[in-house]
């Protein structure tokens, strides 16, 4: 099979707190760029986003590769302090 060739990726639900006004945001504009040419959902949105934040985090803290593959879930709660 030729690997150029990309799929869309089944999608998986996630649950996560956003601050009001961000989220408010994010739908603002996702409304507003709905239709022609970039066809924006809330979903698109936060894909592009978590893609972006991924690609600079792996550049800043990994060297450019992607991060091992997790042993375990992350625990709910807040984050440990460094």
């Amino acid at each position: 099979m030729n690997e150029s060739i990309r799929f869309p990726s089944r999608k998986v639900r996630a649950t996560l707190y956003l601050p009001p006004e961000l989220l408010n945001e994010a739908r603002d504009a996702a409304y507003h760029l709905a239709g022609h040419p970039a066809h924006m959902t809330l979903t698109k949105f936060a894909e592009q986003a978590f893609r972006r934040e991924l690609e600079r985090l792996k550049q800043l803290y990994n060297g450019g590769q992607d991060f091992p593959e997790r042993k375990e879930d992350l625990k709910g709660g807040r984050p440990i302090a460094a």
